[in-house]
C-alpha cells in the first residue's frame, strides 16, 4: 500500500486494558466528527463465528497478526477510508483506529499513510486499572475477570507501545476531558495560539541546515507557501523512492498539496528551470503565482559568474549577475535592451500576478503564511562575511523584503541551526574549528559513505566541509533575525541511536545537554528537531 491525502489525519490509540481507549474515541467522534473504526469489528468481519466475549477477540487477533505481522489491519483501515473519502462522508478527515495493540500493526499503518498518523498511548498504573475494570460495564465479559483478560500474551506487551507512541497520556488523574485536551494537542484540533497570520522560516548558519525537510513537516498546516531567493539553493524534502528537490517552489509543495503558491517580486527565477520544476511537480497554473516584477536570469548571466565568481565558491547559477542587473538595467528597461522581468516571459504568463493581491487576500481571510528564506544568515550580503556572501540579505528582514511582507504581521520567526554547520568546499570563505568527515563518522557512528552522499550540495553537487557548532556565529544570528524558535536539524550527528527517538525524553543525553544550552545561549526553545531523514524524522516541542 502507497496512500497519502495531506488531509488526511489518523489517530491511533493504543494502552492497556480500561487506559481510556474507547472513551477517547467517543470523545474524538462528538467532539470533532471523528469516524471511529474498531479493530474488534474487523476482527468479527474476519472471523464471523467467534464469540464476542474479550478472551475470544484476544485470541482471534493475536492469530491474524501470526499471519502477516498486523498488516492486515492497515489493509482493513485502508478500504474503511477509502470507501468514506470517496463518498466524501467524513468532512474533518479525521479518522480514529481504537485499537491498536502491537508495533506491527502500527507500522504497517504508518507505511500506508506516513505523516498522516498520529499514535497516542494512554497508560494508568495497573492498581487503577484493576479498579476501572471491576467498575465499568462489561455485559460481553461478565464471565472474564482483570487476571484473565490481561494474561493475554500480546496484552501484556502493549505498554512497549509507549517508546514508538507520538503521546503518551497517563490518566490516573485526568478527566476525560484533560485527556483529549493532551492527547491531541499536536492535532491542532482546537487553539492553541492567537491568530494565524505569517511564520518565516530561515537559516542561522551558511545554508545547507536542512530548511527543506522542515518546511516539508510544517507545510500542511499552512494555506499559502512562499519562496524568497532563486536556484543557487536547492531545498530537499524526504519522499519515496526519491527525495523531493526544490530549487524555485517552496519545499512544501507536494505536501501540502492544497496549498497556494508565491514565488514573490523579490525572487530571481531561471524561466527554463522553473517550468522544468513546474512539470515535474505538477503545479497547475490555478495554484501557483509569479510576481510580475521577480527578475529573470539570462544564459550569460550563469557564463558570467562560472568565469568569474569561482573563487568565492558561486554556485554559478547566475542569480548574483540577474539580481545586479535588477539595479544596473532600470536605464535600458522600457526597450527591452537590458533586461527582463518575470511578466516579459512568454512561457511564464499563464503564472504571473502580483504578490501583494495574493497576499492582501490571504490576510482579509486570515489564511495561515508560512515564508521559506533562503541559503543562510552567515551568507548575508549585508551582515555575512564579505567577500564570501550571497548576492542577497537573507535575514528574516531581507526575506520579507523579497516576499512584500510588513514585519507586523509575523507571527513566529524559526530558525534553523545544524549541529554541525558546513560550507560548501573549495574558497568558500572561513569556517571556525573545521573537522574532517572521518571524524564525524568516528563520532556519530553514521556510516561513512552515507555521510559522503549527505554532504554532497543539492545543487552543484560539490561536497561540503564540517565544522564545530559556532556559538559566536549563532548568537550573531539571534540578534539578526530574532527568532520565536529554533529548529534543530542533524541530531543524528550527535549520536546515530538519536534515529530512534520519537520524544524529546528518548534523546542521548549528549543532545539533551547540547539541546539545554542552544536553548541557555538563546534564550529561545528549541521547538523542532530532525534526528534524519525520513517520513518520521522531526521531533515536535511546540506550543503554536
Amino acid at each position: 500500500m502507497n496512500h497519502r491525502d495531506d488531509a488526511l489525519r489518523i489517530v491511533l490509540i493504543s494502552g492497556p486494558i480500561c487506559s481510556g481507549k474507547s472513551i477517547l474515541s467517543k470523545e474524538l467522534e462528538s467532539q470533532y466528527g471523528a469516524t471511529v473504526l474498531k479493530t474488534k469489528d474487523f476482527i468479527k468481519s474476519r472471523s464471523p463465528r467467534i464469540q464476542s466475549n474479550r478472551l475470544a477477540l484476544q485470541r482471534a487477533g493475536d492469530r491474524l497478526d501470526r499471519r502477516d505481522g498486523g498488516q492486515w489491519l492497515a489493509h482493513h483501515i485502508q478500504r474503511e477510508i477509502d470507501f468514506a473519502t470517496s463518498n466524501s462522508v467524513v468532512p474533518s478527515g479525521l479518522f480514529v483506529v481504537d485499537c491498536v495493540r502491537n508495533s506491527g500493526q502500527v507500522e504497517a499503518i504508518r507505511s500506508a499513510y506516513g505523516n498522516c498518523v498520529h499514535h497516542i498511548h494512554l497508560t494508568a498504573a495497573s492498581n487503577v486499572l484493576e479498579e476501572r475494570y471491576h467498575e465499568r460495564d462489561r455485559t460481553s465479559d461478565t464471565n472474564t475477570n482483570y487476571v484473565d483478560a490481561i494474561r493475554n500474551q500480546t496484552e501484556r506487551k502493549v505498554e512497549q507501545l509507549a517508546t514508538i507512541a507520538d503521546t503518551v497520556v497517563p490518566t490516573d488523574r485526568c478527566s476525560k476531558e484533560d485527556v483529549l485536551i493532551r492527547a491531541t494537542a499536536l492535532l491542532n484540533l482546537y487553539p492553541r495560539s492567537n491568530t494565524n497570520i505569517v511564520d518565516v522560516l530561515v537559516g542561522g548558519q551558511y545554508g545547507s541546515e536542512g530548511k527543506g525537510n522542515i518546511v516539508g513537516y510544517l507545510s500542511p498546516e499552512y494555506n499559502l507557501l512562499i519562496r524568497t531567493g532563486g536556484p543557487n539553493a536547492g531545498h530537499q524534502v524526504y519522499a519515496e523512492p526519491t527525495p523531493e528537490k526544490y530549487f524555485h517552489l517552496p519545499s512544501g509543495t507536494q505536501r501540502a498539496p492544497e496549498a497556494k503558491l508565491l514565488l514573490g517580486p523579490g525572487m530571481v527565477i531561471n524561466p527554463t528551470k522553473l517550468l522544468q520544476e513546474i512539470a515535474q511537480h505538477k503545479v497547475t497554473v490555478d495554484r501557483l503565482t509569479i510576481d510580475h516584477q521577480a527578475m529573470t536570469i539570462q544564459e550569460e548571466d550563469i557564463k558570467y559568474e562560472e568565469e568569474n565568481f569561482s573563487n568565492i565558491g558561486s554556485t554559478a547559477q547566475g542569480v548574483g549577475v540577474a539580481t545586479a542587473h535588477k539595479v544596473t538595467g532600470r536605464s535600458g528597461y522600457e526597450n527591452h535592451t537590458i533586461r527582463a522581468l518575470a511578466r516579459d516571459i512568454n512561457a511564464l504568463k499563464p503564472y504571473i500576478g502580483s504578490a501583494r493581491e495574493v497576499l492582501a487576500e490571504a490576510f482579509v481571510r486570515n489564511k495561515k503564511i508560512l515564508l521559506e528564506g533562503t541559503q543562510g544568515t552567515t551568507l548575508s550580503l549585508h551582515h555575512g562575511q564579505y567577500p564570501y556572501v550571497t548576492s542577497r540579505d537573507t535575514t528574516v528582514a531581507g526575506c520579507l523584503s523579497d516576499a512584500g511582507i510588513a514585519p507586523s504581521n509575523v507571527r513566529n520567526i524559526v530558525m534553523v541551526c545544524r549541529t554541525y554547520p558546513i560550507r560548501v568546499a573549495g574558497p568558500s570563505g572561513p569556517l571556525k574549528y573545521e573537522i574532517n568527515i572521518e571524524e564525524l563518522n568516528e563520532r556519530s557512528k553514521i556510516d561513512l559513505e552515507e555521510l559522503r552522499a549527505t554532504e554532497t550540495t543539492t545543487t552543484t553537487k560539490r561536497s561540503r566541509r564540517i565544522a564545530e557548532f559556532d556559538w559566536e556565529q549563532f548568537k550573531d544570528s539571534i540578534q539578526l533575525n530574532g527568532p520565536t524558535d529554533i529548529a534543530l536539524t542533524f541530531v543524528d550527528y550527535l549520536g546515530v541511536e538519536n534515529r530512534r527517538a520519537y520524544r524529546f525524553e528518548q534523546l542521548s543525553e549528549e543532545t539533551i545537554r547540547f539541546v539545554e544550552e542552544i536553548e541557555r545561549v538563546s534564550g529561545r526553545p528549541v521547538s523542532l528537531l530532525s534526528t534524519g531523514f525520513g517520513w518520521r524524522n522531526i521531533i515536535d516541542r511546540r506550543t503554536w
